[in-house]
């Protein structure tokens, strides 16, 4: 067996951080887009149930002009709007400033890896906050470390607002169905 060189350790060993530092930000960021598809799931869907609930509902309410399913419908269309709103809330960006000055680079107090902290910033400016920064291998990894956790923070969010949405569709749904059959029975139709 032949033994490894420091040399070879330590090329091995920052070859293993980087991997960490990829793999890790490629899950962030395919989980991210796992949410996001999850909303527009929930959207297209509460959409599609509104407009053929509406449909059903208005044709009852044209036959029997006595009211008594506007209280189901406003129940159900209170609880799939809300859902919508909130499956459009997951996937709504957060906006920030976009710009720093050079002092902040010189103090480590902005992260170059996040766009939302460089996208008003001109190229040469960028340029060189980048160059000040590989300057200092420890605090490239500082900053790659400073983006995943904030990654990590954005897809907490995110799945507990979909956890959430996913709760308040089911609730929804039932309490809808419960008015509907009750509204159902007091106006003397079969419910089943």
């Amino acid at each position: 067996m032949s033994q490894v060189t420091t040399l070879e350790a330590e090329k091995y060993s920052e070859k293993a951080i980087q991997n960490f530092y990829m793999i890790a930000e490629r899950n962030h960021i395919q989980l991210s887009a796992i949410a996001d598809r999850k909303a527009n799931i929930i959207l297209a869907v509460c959409a599609l149930i509104i407009s053929a609930v509406l449909t059903g509902s208005s044709k009852i309410f044209k036959a029997d002009f006595d009211g008594y399913i506007i209280i189901p419908m406003s129940i159900f269309l209170f609880f799939m709007v809300l859902t919508m709103i909130l499956s459009i809330m997951t996937t709504m960006p957060k906006l920030s400033t976009g710009a720093f000055d050079k002092e902040a680079v010189k103090e480590h107090k902005v992260n170059l890896a996040f766009f939302g902290n460089f996208h008003k910033m001109e190229l040469a400016d960028y340029e060189w906050a980048v160059k000040y920064m590989q300057e200092d291998t420890a605090e490239i990894y500082k900053m790659l470390t400073t983006d995943l956790y904030f990654l990590g923070k954005v897809l907490d969010k995110k799945f507990r607002l979909l956890n959430f949405t996913y709760t308040l569709l089911i609730f929804g749904v039932v309490i809808s169905i419960i008015s509907y059959v009750v509204a159902f029975y007091i106006h003397g139709y079969p419910v089943v």
